[in-house]
């Protein structure tokens, strides 16, 4: 990966990959970024949208429509495209028809020479991740999926409001499948240095239930969401935001991204949403938390409902 430029290609120009395109527009998150997705016209009309606001935006930037021979040169290609589900489609037959989305999209930017970093948005976003990988036989720390990076912002955010501290002085975690199966290891949560846990038991105003119904709204809060507004995609795209900065300024930044687990965990071969150091080279180490016996249960529990997909992928 070259370190001089910031190039970043974003395929698949929908609301949550032009949501991920104006935040980095906004917080100068490269130095170009090119928009490619099956509809040309409309990339050709979201880079013309996108560069006319260039003048109001913090520092330069090169922003054009182009094809998958613009990702050899890229930093990091950033995946955004897939297929929504149909009435009555199930969850298998969704996945498939994504990875033959994918195959049309991670072959042909392997086969242009493309040696970055692969970052994946698509749902459900720790197959997809996994697809990515066995697709392009990339090394596992150079394909990354925004995994539970958002869960785990709404959770800080909520616990911030419950016990009215500042978010950013929460230190807790949504791991696990970026789904159903997810979960708040609670034994690891902490505000400052002090365990959440301790905080509840020393006083009477906070309780672990309340703590719980939290867990619960950031796991069915995308729902709510798209309920609302029929999608999310503001939030990822900040997320995105977020992880593609600790890449580019290499930062060593803890974010719980889909990673392929190697031994960590005691688990094998599955990529799911885990605390992971993230810089230039992308994922440079999995944070291993010290899980109770509960939450290992959980977390294995969570590595088994992503298995269950992977042999029956086409692959």
């Amino acid at each position: 990966m070259k370190k001089e430029a910031k190039k970043v290609a974003i395929v698949g120009t929908g609301m949550v990959g032009m949501s991920y395109a104006y935040a980095m527009l906004n917080q100068n998150g490269c130095d170009e970024m090119v928009l490619i997705d099956i509809n040309k016209e409309r990339t050709i009309g979201e880079a013309m949208d996108l560069n006319h606001g260039l003048a109001f935006a913090p520092s330069a930037m090169k922003i054009y429509a182009g094809e998958y021979s613009d990702c050899n040169d890229a930093d990091i290609v950033v995946i955004c495209a897939g297929v929504a589900q149909k009435p009555g489609e199930s969850r298998l037959d969704l996945l498939n028809r994504n990875v033959a989305v994918f195959k049309t999209i991670v072959e042909p930017i392997v086969a242009v020479g493309f040696h970055g970093i692969f970052l994946v948005a698509t749902n459900p976003v720790d197959i997809m991740t996994y697809v990515t990988r066995k697709l392009s036989g990339f090394p596992a720390k150079r394909v990354i999926g925004s995994g539970t990076t958002l869960d785990t912002a709404r959770l800080r955010f909520l616990i911030g409001d419950y016990f009215d501290v500042n978010p950013r002085n929460v230190h807790a975690y949504v791991i696990g499948e970026h789904g159903d199966s997810e979960f708040v290891p609670w034994s690891q949560a902490l505000i400052s240095t002090k365990p959440v846990v301790d905080v509840v038991k020393q006083n009477r105003n906070f309780s672990m239930n309340e703590l719980l119904k939290i867990q619960e709204e950031v796991r069915t809060s995308a729902q709510v969401i798209i309920e609302a507004k029929k999608a999310t995609y503001y939030g990822i795209g900040m997320a995105l935001t977020r992880i593609t900065k600790a890449i580019f300024q290499d930062e060593n930044s803890i974010l719980t991204v889909s990673s392929m687990l190697i031994g960590e965990f005691g688990e094998q071969d599955v990529t799911i949403g885990v605390p992971a150091i993230v810089n230039r080279d992308g994922i440079k180490d999995i944070l291993e938390l010290n899980l109770n016996e509960d939450e290992i249960a959980k977390f294995k529990n969570s590595c088994e409902t992503l298995r269950e997909f992977y042999g029956q992928l086409n692959l």
